[in-house]
């Protein structure tokens, strides 16, 4: 059954509406490939000839990727992109901080406790199949780049150039490399919010040569433009040139000019409450659809807000406006066709993906539940979608993983809507 779903519309000058989605709630839990033929070959196609009232549905590849050589651990997987060639990277955590020392990478201690294991590179690229086919990344002694404390997303852009940000407490700065791990460029410089003498990273939301601990990067191949979801610290969106890394624009919540001082002050969440007249952070994605809208997540106001390339506000939309704690609204990915009728929502608090009619904005179902099986998510973090219609995701904190979600054709929306199971129908 199809969820309710008002949906809080607001344009620059006033709010309309508030929409209101009930979260947490358990429901029947049906395959979410129930009723699908077999997979077809082209997912894009599939989903363009649909009917308007079927939904594309999945089933969690338990199998993919396969296992890790050398007896590599992910950390806190942080970030998932696809590239040209339906090749899956992923980026994460692999400092010893990330680990237990003994029950973990036992391998990696001096000297070494047992044989197993130790943390991968930090960046791995899998095939479609799931066979690790490159790995690479990390800090270099040549002084060459400045890699961050804290890995956070991954970008491949449409001349598959892997770029990266960080969330660590001196990340201020933006990694250009080939999908090889040639280094490319740097854009800005690593500590700069860092107070000279030490002390805490500090706001700055108008400086154009530095950042606030990227959490997401998305190339626009129109314009050859890079958008940051900047971020961790600051409160804004800003703009460069994607060859020279120069900047061209900023902006806040709503199209208006971020104010450091007000973001720092105006409290935490309030279900109910008027939203934030600032990003309330951290800014975890900003990812633009074919038709040039720009879908900004601010997570912990449990909302997506909407925009024209030039910062120009066209709408919000609250999802599971309950959510306390890290918010509902980590992360974004669109359907494979040319108008991208579905948008994929990664809620890693309510541990789901939601599957949304994107003219609408309206919830139709969700797969996924807390928990470590597969199809399950612990912290779903990151998301993107193959040409194929395939769902990768990444989860952090204990999750620890990459999953990705088969797409089996078109069909009805779930019975049970809420945490449908994305397990293998005949496996159940």
């Amino acid at each position: 059954m199809r969820r309710n779903l008002l949906v809080g519309v607001a344009m620059v000058a006033a709010i309309f509406a508030l929409g209101i989605v009930q979260a947490c709630t358990n429901g029947a839990a049906e395959p979410a490939g129930a009723g699908a033929a077999t997979a077809p070959a082209n997912g894009a196609a599939a989903i363009a000839a649909a009917a308007p009232d079927e939904v594309p549905l999945f089933e969690v590849d338990p199998f993919w990727p396969k296992p890790l050589p050398n007896h590599w651990l992910l950390g806190a997987t942080i970030g998932v992109a696809v590239d040209s060639r339906d090749h899956v990277y992923i980026v994460h955590r692999n400092t010893p901080d990330q680990f237990a020392a003994r029950t973990e990478v036992g391998a990696a201690q001096d000297p070494p406790v047992s044989e197993c294991c130790v943390p991968a590179p930090p960046i791995l690229e899998f095939d479609p199949d799931g066979n690790l086919v490159d790995s690479w990344g990390g800090p270099v002694e040549s002084g060459e780049y400045e890699w961050p404390d804290s890995n956070h997303g991954i970008e491949v852009d449409h001349m598959d150039n892997v770029w990266i940000g960080g969330n660590g407490g001196s990340d201020s700065h933006l990694l250009k490399f080939s999908r090889a791990g040639e280094f490319l460029m740097q854009v800005g410089r690593k500590g700069a919010r860092l107070p000279e003498g030490g002390g805490r990273a500090q706001r700055n939301s108008f400086d154009t040569e530095n950042f606030g601990r990227i959490a997401k990067v998305f190339v626009d191949p129109v314009e050859n433009e890079v958008y940051l979801a900047d971020g961790y610290l600051n409160r804004r969106v800003i703009v460069l040139d994607a060859d020279s890394g120069e900047f061209k624009r900023l902006w806040g919540a709503y199209g208006n000019e971020p104010d450091d001082e007000v973001a720092s002050n105006q409290g935490s969440y309030v279900p109910g409450d008027p939203p934030a007249r600032q990003f309330r952070g951290p800014v975890h994605c900003a990812d633009m659809s074919n038709d040039r809208l720009l879908y900004v997540c601010d997570r912990a106001a449990d909302r997506i807000q909407v925009f024209q390339p030039d910062g120009t506000f066209v709408n919000e939309v609250i999802i599971a406006p309950e959510t306390l704690s890290q918010g509902s609204t980590w992360d974004i990915a669109f359907s494979p066709d040319d108008e991208q009728r579905f948008l994929y929502l990664a809620d890693g608090q309510n541990m789901r993906v939601y599957v949304i009619d994107r003219a609408s904005m309206e919830i139709l179902y969700s797969f996924g539940d807390g928990g470590r099986q597969p199809g399950q998510f612990f912290a779903v973090h990151s998301i993107d979608t193959d040409s194929q219609g395939n769902i990768y995701t990444t989860e952090t904190y204990e999750g620890k993983r990459v999953q990705k979600f088969i797409f089996m054709g078109m069909g009805s929306i779930p019975p049970g809507s809420d945490y449908v199971s994305a397990w293998p129908a005949d496996k159940r």
